[in-house]
């Protein structure tokens, strides 16, 4: 069970490696998906439906296959579907929409509720439905757009990486059925080692824009993509360059460190006080004591 060390907590500025990961017992993961090998089967989307006990309302055709729309509490992981023209011929372009783990989580950042949102010694992001407010932070935050706050019980829901599988040596259920060899999962180590060597494949076959999609601006992901151009990663519907907004990193690095200071200092100074100049009390021969006693005496009366 040393993947389910947790590292880091939302609410909190803590971040406290596990034991099991400072020896080097629990090794980073990724999901790698190669968009060169999809065929756009939703067999990943379908899975993970499965698997999570996720049952979205179907809904009305709106001229494409990709179905549901978006994202949802019900739906975890979609097939995003995107009609590419090259060279006067047309062609599908499909994306493995899911959460991407970053390794500097916005969602985590910008929540305010202790534990609701947990990062993991081995990478994946993981949300605690038990303690979330549905406050919607984390939906605002994440640059992805990715987590989503269910109507039923006002509670954000996403991928989760399999964890309940991932914990005893499983693979994800997405890649578990992906038939196409386009999801793979391993150690970060291997999974970048095989993206290297794909896209060097691609480039040689006539891709000479194909690259891996692993943005700096969020650390890193452990969800990372192979694209045909990585000059163009909008055209697989995701954001260029990906940064943890900067409302979130101001709150969280600069104005919760201020106001516990603040409150520190208050506290301080209170007991400062308390000590060196103690309680005012006034003493029987000052005029002030007369006249209270007075008042009280009258409104005993």
């Amino acid at each position: 069970m040393a993947e389910q060390d947790i590292i880091r907590r939302s609410g909190t500025t803590d971040i406290t490696p596990a034991s099991q990961a400072r020896v080097g017992g629990v090794k980073q993961v990724a999901k790698l998906f190669d968009a060169t090998k999809c065929n756009g089967c939703k067999a990943c989307q379908v899975a993970c439906s499965e698997w999570n006990d996720l049952r979205e309302e179907v809904g009305e055709f709106s001229g494409s296959y990709q179905n549901p729309p978006s994202l949802s509490p019900e739906c975890w992981t979609l097939m995003k579907y995107n009609e590419i023209e090259e060279a006067g011929k047309l062609r599908w372009q499909f994306t493995h929409s899911a959460c991407m783990h970053c390794a500097d989580p916005a969602c985590l950042k910008a929540c305010s509720t202790a534990g609701a949102i947990i990062q993991r010694a081995n990478g994946t992001v993981d949300f605690d439905s038990d303690k979330c407010i549905g406050c919607g932070y984390c939906a605002s935050a994440c640059p992805f757009d990715i987590p989503k706050i269910s109507a039923k019980d006002n509670k954000a829901y996403k991928c989760t990486l399999c964890s309940d599988r991932t914990a005893v040596g499983l693979e994800p259920s997405c890649v578990k059925t992906c038939t196409t060899g386009a999801l793979r999962y391993g150690t970060r180590e291997d999974m970048l080692f095989y993206a290297e060597k794909r896209v060097e494949e691609l480039k040689a076959r006539g891709h000479k824009n194909a690259g891996l999609y692993n943005p700096e601006g969020v650390g890193g992901t452990a969800m990372m993509m192979i694209f045909h151009d990585i000059n163009d990663p909008e055209s697989y519907y995701m954001p260029k360059d990906p940064q943890v907004p900067l409302a979130t990193e101001v709150r969280q690095d600069w104005l919760k460190p201020l106001g516990t200071a603040g409150l520190i200092a208050t506290a301080a100074f209170a007991l400062m006080h308390r000590i060196t100049v103690g309680r005012n009390i006034v003493e029987e021969d000052q005029p002030g004591y007369i006249d209270a006693a007075a008042e009280n005496e009258e409104d005993s009366k």
